[in-house]
């Protein structure tokens, strides 16, 4: 079983502003988040507030993706950007 993502125009738009380092982490996160949800390296959680019911996922110490699940298979992905900038 394969992860599916739906990307949101919100996330695309924020992708293609990313230096193009940062958008190769974000793939490299996404391709280990497709193959384990829960790899330590993603530090995985839930989120509160605005995002309740949303996950956020790490690309670097600063740089997060919101996503949500709608299935075990198919992955929403909301937003992505500093973490300042998501959660301010």
């Amino acid at each position: 079983m394969s992860m599916q993502f739906i990307y949101s125009r919100r996330f695309k738009k924020e992708f293609s502003l990313l230096p193009a380092k940062i958008q190769k982490m974000a793939s490299a996160r996404l391709t280990i988040f497709s193959q384990n949800t829960n790899h330590p390296i993603l530090n995985n959680h839930f989120l509160s507030g605005e995002y309740r019911d949303c996950r956020s996922i790490n690309i670097t110490g600063n740089y997060r993706i919101i996503l949500q699940m709608i299935d075990g298979d198919v992955c929403y992905l909301i937003a992505l950007g500093t973490h300042t900038k998501l959660y301010e």
